[in-house]
């Protein structure tokens, strides 16, 4: 086939994944989808092969490239046929591949009555039910605790919506009008999906698009292999980190095993499913495991399922990183995934030094705040807050940013004050909380609101509040997680990592998230880049003194 053409079609229908991003962010109701754009649309084949995706949720993508195939077979098991005008929502993470809240929606796209495509979206809904507003954490101990789980189900067939569905789904979230706008966003990013690849078809031939389909994924399977090849690396590397429970922690061991053309990563020795929704489904622990070796082996190459034919990934069945059905899952997404790219990464430092980085924060760091509004309608907020990035080689973590498996935007502090009883107090980069380094780690985030009006629920789930985050090549630790409650008497109570509590109108959370790792040795450091960060108040002159070994001249002007 024509690479010229096949190069036309790829570009397009990644195109068509950004566009369909577009769509879903500007008639979305959440600001979570709306302004964090906690959301990912992407185009696969008619057998539910990933080909083209957005640059949106890593911890999204690489799990929809499990969720569509799931999907596929469980309807095809079922005897549910996919038609022209049918869109099938699903939110099981043991088939859709992430946590309740993320609601997956998959549509086929037919051309003169072939199917050539499908295209799938998935967001995070503010509140699934489940005990706590948010529906993360809470102390749940079983899947069902966390909220509704939605098997695949057609919620439009022949296009028209059913109403039935619908109204099932709303009577057991708490905020039932934002859900059915962002579901409703949902459907719209899809119908534009579904509109650009007809085009596309109309414009090359059915036959021609799903022979590029072939074409993009092959070319991709051979580039990665040769990009392996390339490297001129042998052998098997292990990695291992740790989750916090609330009482004591499970592990995470992968060993990566890199061959001629293949690599294999296994998660055997890896602690069991805990009674914490800190497991991570399969689908979680797959997209963590291609991230982080693409962002290794070559961050610039494409990404489709072509990729995925040349990692093999073996994650033991009842295990932490892949937990028998009904096991709480809401933490695994958000935190367990991040461990996962850690421990990778621990692996990959020692197979292919200098092309990794030191680690990152570790953590999503999720906040949700839910209550009663004076009318009796309920409100809920969720959103995840910034951290540190780790040092990498040559250069400094970058400070206050989402890192690793998520890629979303904080929310506006204007946007949450207008819609939610709460008033932001703080928000600013949390001094010498980076890992000292030639290349120092990104400083994390202190956020501080106080809630305005009434009472409302609490709940935290975040990570790295006894292990901190690990530098590299002599680099030290990023700053650990703290946060904590101020109430309106001036009492305070430290919260930890994970906490449900509730609030009274005057009482003010402290979130501070952890910075990342360093790498190098931090005394080797650029005296210039010292003096800077001093200047700026990101390190205290007496950390700089201690920790990266800075001393004035006897002027008293710096070195």
């Amino acid at each position: 086939m024509d690479k010229l053409t096949v190069e036309v079609i790829r570009n397009a229908a990644i195109y068509a994944s950004e566009e369909m991003g577009i769509v879903l962010r500007n008639t979305a109701y959440s600001p979570n989808i709306k302004d964090r754009m906690d959301h990912t649309c992407a185009v696969y084949t008619p057998r539910g092969e990933l080909v083209a995706q957005a640059e949106h949720i890593p911890v999204h993508i690489g799990s929809m490239a499990v969720g569509v195939h799931n999907t596929m077979e469980y309807l095809e098991s079922h005897g549910v046929s996919l038609d022209p005008g049918d869109i099938v929502m699903v939110n099981d993470p043991f088939i859709a591949g992430t946590h309740l809240n993320d609601v997956m929606m998959v549509k086929p796209v037919y051309y003169k009555g072939v199917l050539v495509a499908i295209v799938a979206n998935k967001a995070h809904h503010v509140d699934v039910g489940g005990i706590t507003p948010g529906s993360i954490g809470g102390g749940a101990r079983e899947l069902l605790q966390e909220g509704i789980i939605i098997p695949p189900v057609k919620i439009i067939e022949a296009g028209r919506l059913r109403s039935d569905i619908i109204e099932l789904v709303k009577a057991n979230v708490r905020t039932p009008d934002i859900f059915m706008g962002d579901v409703s966003a949902q459907i719209a990013s899809l119908n534009v999906g579904e509109k650009r690849i007809i085009e596309l078809a109309e414009r090359y031939g059915g036959e021609t698009l799903l022979e590029a389909w072939r074409e993009i994924l092959d070319y991709t399977e051979r580039y990665t292999m040769a990009r392996i090849n390339e490297l001129g690396v042998r052998g098997r590397w292990t990695g291992e980190d740790y989750i916090e429970l609330a009482e004591g922690e499970a592990r995470i061991r992968a060993s990566v095993e890199i061959t001629g053309d293949r690599v294999r990563v296994d998660y055997s020795g890896t602690s069991p499913q805990v009674e914490e929704p800190l497991n991570a489904v399969y689908g979680v622990t797959v997209a963590s495991t291609v991230y982080a070796l693409k962002t290794v082996l070559d961050p610039d190459m494409p990404v489709n399922h072509g990729f995925f034919r040349v990692v093999d990934i073996t994650a033991p069945e009842g295990s932490l990183v892949n937990p028998h059905r009904g096991a709480p899952v809401s933490g695994g997404n958000t935190e367990t995934s991040q461990r996962i790219v850690d421990v990778v990464y621990k692996a990959l430092a020692k197979a292919l030094p200098g092309r990794v980085p030191a680690a990152s924060c570790g953590t999503m760091t999720n906040v949700m705040l839910g209550g009663v509004h004076p009318d009796g309608g309920m409100w809920a907020f969720y959103e995840t807050i910034a951290c540190g990035q780790g040092a990498r080689p040559g250069k400094d973590g970058v400070d206050g940013v989402h890192t690793n498996m998520t890629n979303t935007l904080n929310t506006p502090i204007e946007r949450l004050e207008a819609e939610y009883p709460v008033l932001f107090v703080r928000y600013e980069l949390r001094s010498d909380s980076e890992g000292p380094g030639e290349y120092r780690g990104g400083l994390g985030i202190v956020r501080a609101f106080k809630l305005t009006q009434g009472r409302a629920t609490l709940t935290i789930v975040a990570e790295r509040c006894r292990r901190r985050p690990w530098g590299l090549h002599g680099g030290g630790e990023g700053a650990a997680s703290r946060h904590y409650l101020v109430r309106a008497e001036g009492d305070r109570l430290e919260l930890g990592c994970r906490a449900t509590v509730e609030l009274r109108e005057g009482d003010t959370v402290y979130i501070n998230t952890p910075g990342g790792g360093g790498y190098g040795d931090p005394c080797s450091r650029d005296r210039r880049l010292v003096e800077r960060d001093t200047v700026e108040g990101k390190v205290s002159m007496e950390r700089a003194r201690k920790v990266y070994c800075y001393r004035p001249d006897e002027s008293g002007e710096t070195l």
